[in-house]
């Protein structure tokens, strides 16, 4: 099976049609003619799910919230203004998949804003990103590749397609050389950290190339099937994937997210997946699980598993994740949003509206 299988463009304006009345509702909202939640939303169809007019609410009042914060630099930033990369690439991703592009939609400046930071943070050796205020800068850099690369399937500038075609490229081969001789990454590139590596940044960066080889940018083969090897190293006999591949113990939230890498390379059926699968769902199957650390984290990916599985799965996993969210969610006056203590309110905020909205189906990287 290629690694790489390709799979089809579906434009997020193609897909935002036949959900018009979404738009009206984040139109309202802003106007100050409706009111949040179920006294947003249009009357109900027979064929409506009962939870789906107050998600479609609490998403544009989120996106709403995002656009408010962000910097006239065009930037977000976590708590005391760190990872600024990687959460204007998280942000940017929960805005481009609502279906706006950086000329088209009622976030399109914002967008446009986004990549117009990250393309600024494209250093000569290829990263994304600044070694100064992005600690941690390889989060940063696979995410802002993920972004782009999902941007440049719209971008219909032409000047500005080669640009990010030009920063892209230089990311691919970046990512290659932070790589660790056992495939995985760390923090930061693997020559300043003696060849440390860590899963979750391991997913991030697999995720971005693959984004990118999506939008027609080279990635070698080689570097892929390096991470492959990585994951099934780190996997252990019960399906948990373990934190690094010197040990750390099997975690929900790198497990689901390996799934995840798994699958958006192409390796629906890899030999690893069942157990990895079976191991996910004892320990995320039950949203109210919080016995283990990062529950934002871990649900981003598997969210993401259980929309590639589809079916009554899916549609028992979204019902239960929209109503958990939705009554988590508070208010200001800009909209929306999830608090969070150590990372920040931009990056709950933002994870969760990528949750919220894969249904829509509006971007490659998460499309079946």
């Amino acid at each position: 099976m290629s690694l790489f299988r390709s799979r089809r463009h579906r434009s997020p304006r193609v897909a935002a049609v036949g959900i018009d009345w979404r738009f009206a509702v984040a139109a309202l909202i802003a106007a100050g003619i409706a009111t949040p939640l179920a006294a947003a939303a249009p009357a109900r169809t027979p064929d409506a799910a009962p939870d789906r007019e107050p998600v479609a609410a609490v998403v544009a009042d989120g996106l709403a919230w995002l656009e408010a914060k962000q910097s006239r630099r065009g930037n977000w930033s976590a708590n005391e203004g760190r990872y600024p990369t990687a959460m204007t690439a998280l942000a940017g991703m929960a805005l481009v998949m609502e279906g706006s592009t950086t000329s088209q939609g009622r976030h399109a400046e914002a967008i446009r804003l986004a990549v117009d930071y990250l393309v600024s943070r494209s250093r000569a050796n290829g990263l994304i990103g600044d070694p100064q205020s992005d600690d941690r800068y390889t989060y940063g850099h696979g995410f802002a590749m993920l972004f782009l690369s999902q941007v440049l399937g719209e971008e219909e500038d032409e000047r500005r397609r080669e640009e990010l075609v030009g920063v892209l490229t230089k990311a691919v081969v970046f990512s290659g050389r932070a790589q660790t001789k056992d495939g995985g990454w760390g923090y930061v590139s693997a020559k300043d950290v003696n060849d440390f590596d860590e899963g979750s940044t391991t997913i991030t960066q697999v995720q971005g190339l693959r984004g990118c080889r999506n939008a027609g940018i080279p990635v070698p083969r080689e570097i892929i099937d390096k991470a492959i090897a990585y994951i099934h190293a780190c996997t252990l006999p019960d399906g948990g994937v373990q934190y690094s591949s010197k040990g750390g113990g099997g975690r929900p939230a790198i497990s689901a997210a390996a799934i995840a890498c798994l699958f958006n390379a192409g390796e629906e059926d890899d030999t690893h997946v069942p157990r990895m699968l079976a191991y996910a769902k004892k320990n995320l199957g039950n949203i109210g699980n919080n016995s283990f650390g990062h529950w934002h984290y871990a649900h981003f990916y598997y969210a993401q598993v259980m929309y590639r599985e589809g079916g009554a799965a899916w549609e028992s996993y979204r019902g239960q994740i929209g109503k958990r969210l939705v009554a988590e969610a508070q208010r200001d006056r800009d909209g929306a949003f999830w608090p969070q203590g150590y990372i920040g309110t931009v990056y709950t905020t933002a994870t969760n509206l990528v949750i919220l909205q894969l249904e829509k189906g509006s971007l490659p990287i998460y499309q079946r």
